[in-house]
């Protein structure tokens, strides 16, 4: 046993992320007397402005909007009660494409060891058991949170510390599950992503590659409170149109792929310290 309370890290690209795919380990965690620390590599500028002014429209101030963003996050952990947040501080690349993937200090354009130095300090600070971050497509592929895929697993190789890695995903059946419920919403992922040139993304994987499900049910409430403090990107936060108890039933159950453990914990498991209490 260690004499210190167990730490869950988690890194993520943008505020908003740290509810919709790790909310309920979170809340769950605190609630464990396990220590919460967030990383949040973006300030969120190239999100949506007050009355879903978008980025680049005029009247879309990505200062003004990094501020709020910044304090809907605050909120955000308050209802998660994260222990720590960290901001690094990077600002919002946008979507693959834009032209803010190549502005002076964008996330993407910032060399993969020079963020993965900082992480590694707060890596060595923390002394997180679980760390979990994205996997090599960031999700969906976006470039801020496959940029926060490289950082977070060359920190890790640059420190050595986490008994366990874990990458977020979903199960093909939860997200068939999902589409259906927007869809009944009137929202259509597929038709929103799809492009002249390219088809949507594949999300997700097989539900037999998933390596560990956890039961954030009893968070549920939590989760949906903590997304809805993101209210400037609501537009984007279709989940919130469910309800509580819809939302719930289909995000309560959050997975994840395991691809370090130093425990030798048997998969498939159902907690992210398996080995580790």
């Amino acid at each position: 046993m260690v004499d210190r309370s167990l730490t869950l890290m988690a890194v993520h690209a943008h505020p908003d992320d740290e509810a919709s795919s790790t909310g309920g380990v979170l809340a769950r965690c605190a609630a464990e007397g396990i220590t919460t620390v967030l990383v949040t590599c973006t300030d969120g500028r190239c999100g949506d402005g007050p009355g879903g002014v978008k980025p680049g429209a005029p009247g879309h101030d990505p200062v003004a909007v990094a501020a709020m963003r910044r304090e809907e996050l605050e909120a955000s952990c308050a209802a998660l009660k994260v222990t720590h947040l960290e901001l690094l501080g990077y600002a919002d690349s946008g979507m693959m494409g834009w032209p803010t993937n190549d502005a002076p200090g964008s996330f993407w354009g910032v060399p993969v060891a020079e963020a993965a130095d900082r992480l590694a300090v707060l890596i060595r600070r923390y002394q997180p058991d679980v760390v979990v971050t994205y996997d090599e497509n960031g999700f969906y592929g976006h470039p801020d949170h496959i940029q926060a895929h490289r950082v977070t697993m060359a920190a890790v190789a640059l420190t050595g510390v986490p008994a366990k890695v874990y990458w977020t995903t979903v199960p093909h059946s939860g997200m068939a599950a999902l589409g259906e419920a927007l869809r009944e919403l009137g929202v259509d992922w597929a038709e929103a992503e799809m492009t002249e040139d390219a088809p949507p993304p594949e999300i997700g994987v097989p539900d037999a590659e998933i390596t560990t499900w956890v039961d954030t049910r009893a968070f549920g409430a939590q989760k949906y409170d903590a997304l809805a403090e993101h209210a400037s990107q609501s537009e984007n936060i279709e989940f919130l149109r469910m309800g509580k108890e819809r939302f719930t039933d289909l995000m309560g159950v959050e997975t994840f792929l395991r691809v370090r453990d130093t425990t030798g914990a048997p998969l498939p498991e159902d907690d992210l310290f398996a080995g580790l209490r």
